[in-house]
């Protein structure tokens, strides 16, 4: 009998043990792919990556695989007993002292973070930091000058929004009424977005007003899934999605090419009409993503990790025989690369690896890359097209416009920023 009471309170020590390791908090990881995945809360942190919260974990960008929140913010595993995630918000505004702070809040508590690190005496009350702002959120987002009357964070708790003042501290309570009780909030290119469900809509944030075809599914915009509903508009999908181009091109007749994930999108020459597709339908051998793309005498060379596929530009595109091959075969360099573009009437491949440009005379035989430079602008080059009209680099959902390569590699200054979804695409949201 004594053996056996002894047994069941060691059994009861190692479960209390276990109900508190780090481990027993984290259900399985969460698939965003899947059918009903819903946020808890988003934000972008000091770097202007979007973090997107789930449950006990953190996605870290518009697509991969999801981490413990705790491994980023080991505080939040101490506090466990709070729940999840409620509500999350970037302070950023250059005069104000929190400046570049990322809030975190779980029930009746807020967390400061700064360069990942928790600030000293937190976490504290929500009403201590933000008085006149109730526990238990729903979300919240910053809202600068013009968008907001001054600067702000809007508070969303089911159909009543609450608006910080931050300079006064001044709380305006209102109900927006016509936009759905948010799961999380978004500010993202100077647009807000209310995520409920898995569904978003794009929303005022001084009236709560919600203009055009919403709402709209989330998975579709803002994550790189291989499958997507049936309902979705795939055209309207990739031109306003919110993800990255893995790689562009554009072919001697003009047409474009753009990747992303297991899609593309096409645009001819002389029309303005965008195709979608995915790259397994048109280019099945690749089956999915690429890094890079050039075109060369109306040939697509396809990089994807350390194999270069090639086609023949047509309806439907045609794999040439023998390939894929290896970067380092065909190109003279060890792959994966970043990006890539052959400008027109040259016969120079200009390949990016990291912050390095490398050039790839494409009549030598056999083909070397050489000529490297560093590039001092961008730490990582997501794309990069080359037309009549110059360079075009892209970084996240911007792109950059240069007059040569030369310029470009030389560049010590930021030319004008432009949004790919907008003005590449033409998306209006």
């Amino acid at each position: 009998m004594k053996l056996l009471a002894r047994t069941a309170c060691l059994c009861l020590a190692l479960a209390l043990t276990w109900a508190d390791s780090p481990e027993d908090h984290a259900s399985a990881a969460p698939d965003r792919c899947v059918e009903g995945f819903e946020l808890d809360a988003a934000t972008v942190n000091e770097e202007g990556i979007p973090y997107f919260f789930q449950g006990d974990y953190l996605f870290k960008g518009f697509h991969g695989n999801a981490d413990l929140a705790n491994e980023t913010f080991p505080e939040l595993d101490e506090h466990h007993h709070l729940g999840h995630v409620d509500a999350a918000f970037r302070m950023h505004y250059e005069d104000n002292p929190d400046h570049d702070h990322l809030f975190l809040f779980l029930d009746h508590t807020v967390f400061s973070y700064y360069q990942h690190k928790l600030e000293d005496g937190f976490p504290k009350n929500i009403s201590e930091v933000f008085p006149g702002i109730p526990d238990h959120l729903d979300a919240a987002v910053e809202c600068p000058k013009p968008e907001c009357d001054e600067d702000s964070v809007i508070f969303l708790k089911g159909n009543k929004i609450y608006q910080y003042h931050v300079a006064t501290k001044a709380v305006n309570e209102k109900e927006f009424s016509s936009m759905p009780n948010c799961t999380a909030a978004f500010r993202f290119m100077e647009h807000y977005y209310c995520f409920h469900g898995h569904m978003f809509s794009k929303f005022d944030p001084t009236t709560g007003d919600v203009h055009g075809r919403y709402p709209k599914e989330a998975r579709d915009y803002f994550t790189r899934c291989s499958k997507f509903s049936e309902e979705s508009d795939h055209v309207e999908r990739e031109r306003c999605s919110r993800v990255h181009l893995d790689a562009i091109t554009s072919d001697n007749a003009g047409n474009m090419y753009a990747f992303r994930g297991h899609h593309f999108i096409s645009k001819d020459e002389g029309n303005d009409t965008l195709k979608a597709d995915t790259i397994e339908n048109a280019f099945k051998e690749l089956h999915s993503e690429v890094d890079a793309v050039f075109s060369y005498e109306d040939h697509l060379y396809m990089i994807k990790d350390d194999q270069v596929f090639l086609y023949k530009v047509g309806e439907p595109h045609t794999h040439l025989d023998g390939y894929p091959k290896p970067v380092k075969e065909e190109l003279g360099i060890e792959g994966p690369i970043d990006a890539a573009f052959v400008c027109e009437d040259h016969h120079i491949a200009h390949l990016i690896k990291g912050q390095k440009i490398y050039s790839v005379e494409l009549k030598a035989s056999p083909r070397v890359a050489s000529n490297e430079r560093t590039i001092s602008l961008f730490k990582k080059v997501d794309a990069a097209m080359c037309d009549s009209k110059g360079v075009k680099v892209f970084v996240g959902n911007h792109f950059y416009h240069f007059e040569s390569t030369m310029v470009f590699v030389a560049g010590r200054a930021l030319p004008e920023q432009h949004r790919v979804s907008l003005e590449l695409f033409g998306c209006d949201h």
